[in-house]
C-alpha cells in the first residue's frame, strides 16, 4: 500500500544529486577581480595575461589568482580596497591615451566555485543591485519621435521621387502623424497616389481629402507604427550596450521592459553624472572612400608616409584601412539598415535606405567609383572604428543600398544594428534612478541571509515538537525545497534581489504549509479508527486535492504579478512561482517517499510517531430513575448465566 516503485526513488536520487550540484556553487562565494577585455581594436591572449601580471607585480599587488577563460583576463584579490587599485594601475598602463582606450578595465565579482563545477556549467547567482551596490536608471523611449522620424524620410523621399516623374505639388510635408500634399491638378494627384501603392506600402491614404480635391494625406499603418517602434527599442538597447563598455561595467543588465521602456543597471558603478553622461551621449556615421593605393598600402605597413588628405582607422577585424577625409555621407542621410538576403546568390547582406539627398550622392559617389572601396566610419567621442567597407559593383540609384561579401547571418544582424546604432532612434529620458551603495548591498545580504536561516529553524523546531518524527520527515522536505529553489534560481541564471530573498522567506512558510495539512489528514484517518497504514495512505491522497487547489490558485497570482509587474515585483513574482512549483514537489513526493520507505515495508504496523492524536470524549451517561449519578457510570455487572439442569435420573424412594 505504502511502497514506491524502485524508479520513483531514482527519480529522488537524481533530483537530489542535481539539487546539490547545481545550489553549491552559492557556498563558495564571489572574490573581487579585475576583468579585462578588447574594445575590438585589440586582441585578449596569454600575452596579456603575463603583461598584466609583471605590471601588478612592477606596482607591488599581487593578485589571488590570474587566468584566461578564452574571451577575458581575469586577477582575483583578498578585498576589495586592493581590487580597485589594480584596476587604476591596469587601466593607465593599459590604455595610455584615455581618448582611445585598447582595452575595457573592469571591477567583478567571480565566484570561487571550483573547476569542476564550472565545468558542468554549475554557477551562482547573480545579485542585483539592492545587494550588490550600482546604479539604477529606467529610461522612457519616445515612441512618436521615432514614427515622425520615419514619416519625414518617406515624405523627403516622395519629394524626389515626384520631381522624377513631373508631378508638381504645392506642398508636401509631414503634420504631426500624417503626411499631407496639395497638388497643382488632377493628373499629379493621381500619379502621387500611383506612387505611394507602389513604392510604399507603408502607407495608407485616408479616405477623405484634408485640404480640397487635388490634395491628399496619408499615414503609416498600424504594423508599420508597430515594426518602427521595435527598431527604434532595439537600436536604442544596441547603442547603450556599445557606451556602457567605457563605464567599465562587467556585467551590465540592459533589458526592454514594456513597450517603450528600457532597464539599465550598472553593478558597481556609483558616479551617477558619469552614468549619464554616457547613456545620453550620441554618436555619428560617416561614409568615405577607401585609398588602396601603393602609398597608403606602404604607410600602413609603416614604409612610408601617409599620403595628404588620407586617414588611418581601425576595422572591426583588428587590422587598418586608409580612408580619405573627404566626407560622402553621414548617418543624417541614413533612414534604415536591415538585415536579409541576396536575391542573386542567396549570401547574408545588409539593406541601406538613404533619404533623398543621401540618395543623389551616393548614386554619384557610385557612378564614379566602380570597382573602389567605399568605408563606413562609425564616430563615437571623436574615436572612429571601421564597421564595414564593400567594394562598389556598380551605380547604385534608389536611395537603396546593399552590403554583401563573406557575412555570415549573425554578422549581418550585427553590422545592420551596428550601423542603425550610430546614434539612438529615438530620444530618452530618464524617468527614475537610484543608486545603492556596495556597504548597504552587503548589509542586505546579511540580513535576508538571517532571515531566511532563523525562519527555517523555527518551522524546523516548531514540527519537530508538535508532529514527532513526520515533523521531522517534514522539515527534511522544507530542507530539499530550499535546496531546489536555489539550485533552479541558478541553472536559470535568474538575478536575485532584496524582494527575492523575501519571496523565498514566504516560500518556507507556504511549503511546509503543505505538510501541515497532510500530517492533520493522517491524525484525522486515526481518530476515524483507520490502521495507521491506511491512514498514511489516505492521509497524503485526501490532502493531495486540497493543495494542489491552493497552490494554483496562488500559483495564479504569481503568474500575473510575473507578467504585469516589473522592477522589485517582478523579481518577487520570479521567486515566488518557482518556490510553489518546487514546494509542491518535496512536500508531497519527496516526503511521501521517506514515510513509504520508514513506514511502509512494515506488515504489522501498530502505532506511528505524529504526535499527540486527540480523540473526542465519550459522552456522560444519563441516570435512570432510581439509580445515582455514581450508580449511572458504575459499570454495570454481567448477569449469571442459568445453571444447567442436571440430566441424571432421580431416584425414587419406594
Amino acid at each position: 500500500m505504502n511502497r514506491y516503485p524502485w524508479w520513483k526513488y531514482l527519480i529522488m536520487v537524481v533530483v537530489l544529486a542535481v539539487g546539490v550540484v547545481y545550489a553549491l556553487p552559492n557556498l563558495y562565494g564571489e572574490s573581487p577581480s579585475v576583468q579585462i577585455s578588447s574594445t575590438g581594436s585589440s586582441k585578449v591572449d596569454d600575452a596579456l595575461l603575463r603583461k598584466g601580471e609583471q605590471i601588478l607585480a612592477a606596482a607591488g599587488y599581487r593578485p589571488d589568482s590570474a587566468d584566461f577563460n578564452g574571451t577575458t583576463v581575469n586577477y582575483r584579490f583578498s578585498n576589495t580596497n586592493v581590487q580597485l587599485k589594480a584596476r587604476d594601475v591596469l587601466a593607465h598602463a593599459l590604455n595610455p591615451d584615455p581618448a582611445d582606450p585598447k582595452y575595457v578595465v573592469a571591477v567583478n565579482l567571480l565566484s570561487r566555485s571550483p573547476a569542476w563545477l564550472t565545468a558542468l556549467g554549475a554557477n551562482p547567482m547573480y545579485l542585483g543591485l539592492d545587494l550588490r551596490g550600482g546604479v539604477h536608471f529606467l529610461l522612457q523611449v519616445d515612441m512618436q519621435a521615432a514614427v515622425h522620424k520615419k514619416l519625414d524620410s518617406i515624405a523627403g523621399e516622395l519629394r524626389r521621387e515626384l520631381r522624377d516623374k513631373d508631378a508638381r505639388y504645392t506642398k508636401l510635408d509631414r503634420v504631426g502623424d500624417h503626411i499631407e500634399g496639395v497638388f497643382v491638378d488632377a493628373a499629379a494627384l493621381d500619379q502621387a497616389r500611383q506612387l505611394i501603392a507602389r513604392q510604399h506600402p507603408d502607407l495608407q491614404l485616408a479616405p477623405q481629402p484634408p485640404a480640397g480635391p487635388n490634395s491628399l494625406s496619408a499615414s503609416l499603418t498600424a504594423a508599420a507604427v508597430k515594426q518602427e517602434e521595435d527598431y527604434a527599442i532595439k537600436q536604442n538597447i544596441q547603442t547603450l550596450h556599445n557606451r556602457i563598455n567605457e563605464l567599465g561595467v562587467a556585467e551590465p543588465i540592459i533589458q526592454q521592459q514594456g513597450s517603450d521602456r528600457v532597464v539599465v543597471e550598472l553593478p558597481g558603478i556609483q558616479d551617477v553624472a558619469r552614468a549619464k553622461d554616457i547613456l545620453g551621449r550620441t554618436a555619428s556615421l560617416e561614409v568615405r572612400m577607401v585609398d588602396d593605393s601603393a602609398a597608403a598600402q606602404a604607410a600602413l605597413a609603416g614604409q612610408g608616409p601617409l599620403p595628404p588628405g588620407d586617414q588611418i582607422f581601425p576595422d572591426r577585424s583588428g587590422g587598418k584601412l586608409a580612408v580619405k577625409r573627404d566626407v560622402l555621407l553621414t548617418g543624417d542621410n541614413l533612414t534604415d539598415a536591415q538585415p536579409g538576403f541576396d536575391q542573386q546568390t542567396n549570401e547574408p547582406a545588409v539593406f541601406l535606405t538613404l533619404d533623398s539627398k543621401g540618395a543623389r550622392i551616393f548614386q554619384e559617389v557610385t557612378r564614379d567609383n566602380v570597382g573602389k572601396r567605399t568605408a563606413m566610419i562609425l564616430f563615437d567621442r571623436g574615436r572612429g572604428e571601421i564597421i564595414t567597407a564593400p567594394v562598389i559593383r556598380s551605380e547604385i540609384a534608389g536611395g537603396r543600398v546593399q552590403i554583401s561579401g563573406n557575412m555570415t547571418v549573425q554578422e549581418a544582424n550585427d553590422t545592420a544594428l551596428l550601423l542603425r546604432a550610430g546614434a539612438l532612434a529615438a530620444p530618452m529620458t530618464i524617468i527614475e534612478e537610484r543608486t545603492v551603495g556596495p556597504s548597504l548591498g552587503q548589509q542586505n545580504i546579511s540580513q535576508g541571509f538571517h532571515s531566511v536561516t532563523w525562519g527555517f529553524v523555527a518551522i524546523v523546531v516548531f514540527m519537530s515538537v508538535y508532529y514527532m518524527f513526520f515533523g521531522v520527515v517534514s522539515s527534511i522536505a522544507l530542507a530539499v525545497n530550499l535546496l531546489l529553489l536555489v539550485a533552479v534560481l541558478s541553472m536559470l541564471q535568474a538575478t536575485l534581489t532584496l524582494p527575492g530573498i523575501a519571496a523565498m522567506a514566504l516560500a518556507l512558510g507556504m511549503a511546509i504549509d503543505s505538510n501541515v495539512l497532510i500530517n492533520e489528514r493522517i491524525r484525522e484517518e486515526l481518530r476515524n479508527g483507520a490502521s495507521p497504514q491506511n491512514a498514511i495512505f489516505h492521509g497524503y491522497e485526501r490532502a493531495w486535492a486540497t493543495i494542489f487547489d491552493s497552490n494554483v490558485t496562488t500559483l495564479i497570482a504569481g503568474v500575473a504579478l510575473l507578467i504585469f509587474g516589473s522592477g522589485a515585483v517582478r523579481g518577487f513574482a520570479v521567486v515566488h512561482v518557482l518556490g510553489i512549483l518546487t514546494s509542491m514537489f518535496s512536500a508531497v513526493f519527496f516526503s511521501r517517499g521517506i514515510i513509504n520507505l520508514w513506514y511502509g515495508r512494515r506488515r504489522r504496523l501498530h502505532s506511528i510517531s505524529i504526535g499527540q492524536v486527540w480523540k473526542p470524549e465519550a459522552a456522560p451517561a444519563t441516570a435512570l430513575p432510581g439509580q445515582t449519578a455514581a450508580d449511572a457510570t458504575r459499570p454495570a455487572k454481567p448477569l449469571a448465566a442459568p445453571t444447567p439442569r442436571s440430566t441424571k435420573p432421580r431416584r425414587r424412594l419406594h
